[in-house]
């Protein structure tokens, strides 16, 4: 396959190093085939930068005039002054926002009709090329767009398309839902503290124990249930723990977790437009 081009980010936040850092580990492109601008105030985004090898600038313009992917990753409230000021340079370039509850129809009208947009949502384990990401193209945006953007995400993860009214529920189970994975890898450590386990190993064994589940239920094309029904043994100590979550509500707050952030992210949405 041909070179990806040189990617240029707006914003150096945490989603924008994860994806760069990524990026370079998967060997998709050099260092010096990205280039970020970064907040004059946010040193620490900046010395993350410069220690990968990547450039940083303190302005927008340069970015874009230089590079042919451009990921719009600053803060979605900071999005409308972005644009307005790149909007003159912005024709021929295909700009991939990662910035939440910014629609591709409020991204197009504020860019150049002969740009090309693709909003995409990926995660922070992008940062250790286990990301999960979706995207969605824009009415300018060409299947060599849609091969590029899959090209890019795959290399940190996975990748699939979406329809965009579905951005919000993925932004509060994949974008999100990393934090309510380590919440639980944290209660499961307490626990096992709790009962006499040393800590380190704890979280080792809890970090494990998630990411093999997970691999079970993405590789093996087995339900949840019946995967979770082949642990069970009639009361065994599994059983007893599971009574235990049922009784807790544990089915219940997750559920509802993503339900909240969903309906958050609808909130942060119906601002932006």
């Amino acid at each position: 396959m041909g070179s990806i081009g040189k990617i240029g980010f707006l914003g150096g936040g945490n989603m924008a190093k994860a994806l760069a850092k990524g990026f370079i580990a998967a060997g998709l492109t050099k260092p010096s085939g990205i280039i970020a601008s970064v907040h004059p105030a946010d040193k620490i985004s900046q010395q993350s930068f410069q220690a990968l090898g990547i450039e940083t600038l303190v302005e927008n313009a340069p970015i874009v005039k230089q590079s042919e992917i451009v990921f719009v990753s600053v803060k979605p409230q900071v999005v409308p002054q972005v644009l307005k000021e790149i909007k003159p340079i912005s024709a021929n370039k295909l700009f991939l926002s990662v910035a939440m509850g910014i629609t591709l129809k409020t991204l197009e009208s504020s860019l150049s009709p002969q740009s090309r947009v693709i909003r995409v949502m990926p995660n922070t384990p992008a940062l250790v090329r286990s990301g999960c990401s979706v995207y969605v193209r824009g009415s300018q945006a060409n299947d060599a767009d849609a091969e590029v953007t899959q090209r890019l995400l795959e290399a940190v993860g996975t990748c699939e398309p979406c329809d965009e009214s579905q951005l919000d529920a993925v932004t509060a189970l994949s974008g999100s839902g990393p934090a309510y994975v380590y919440v639980m890898i944290e209660a499961l450590a307490d626990g096992a503290v709790h009962m006499g386990m040393p800590r380190d190993l704890a979280y080792r064994l809890a970090a494990q124990t998630v990411l093999g589940a997970g691999h079970m239920v993405r590789d093996s094309q087995t339900h949840p249930g019946q995967l979770k029904d082949n642990v069970t043994s009639p009361a065994g100590s599994t059983a007893a723990a599971l009574r235990h979550l049922e009784q807790s509500g544990f089915r219940a707050a997750v559920a509802g977790a993503v339900e909240a952030a969903t309906l958050r992210c609808w909130q942060i949405s119906s601002k932006q437009t």
